[in-house]
């Protein structure tokens, strides 16, 4: 079996201010299948996928990681998150061959951005 995609479903509070802060980050929507509803989804419209309570943000059910490929990448993504109304929850980690920021987005889904230098990973680091 190969999977052909994962469809990631986050709830928002503002469907507006959800596609301007991903697009700052570069990120871009499949129109086909978005509305005044769903880019990420409502509230309202996320609770007819589940029938469990939807976080408030003030728990963490999932945590969403984004690979770029260059370390510098990491820190300018984190940047813009933050410039763009997101919060800072952890403080960058390098592990040497792996390098990561946090931030939660602005309806408290938290997210990591990495860089993993493989050369370092398989010499044993």
């Amino acid at each position: 079996m190969s999977i052909k995609a994962i469809y990631v479903n986050l709830p928002v509070k503002d469907v507006a201010k959800a596609r301007a802060f991903w697009t700052s980050l570069g990120f871009t929507f499949n129109e086909n299948f978005s509305d005044d509803k769903a880019i990420c989804l409502t509230h309202d419209f996320f609770s007819t996928f589940t029938n469990k309570p939807i976080s408030e943000g003030l728990t963490t059910q999932v945590l969403l990681a984004i690979a770029v490929e260059r370390k510098e990448q990491v820190d300018e993504m984190v940047k813009t998150a933050l410039d763009n109304g997101a919060t800072r929850y952890k403080q960058a980690v390098d592990h040497g061959w792996m390098y990561y920021d946090s931030f939660a987005d602005p309806d408290g889904h938290q997210w990591e951005v990495l860089f993993t230098d493989n050369a370092k990973l398989t010499q044993g680091n």
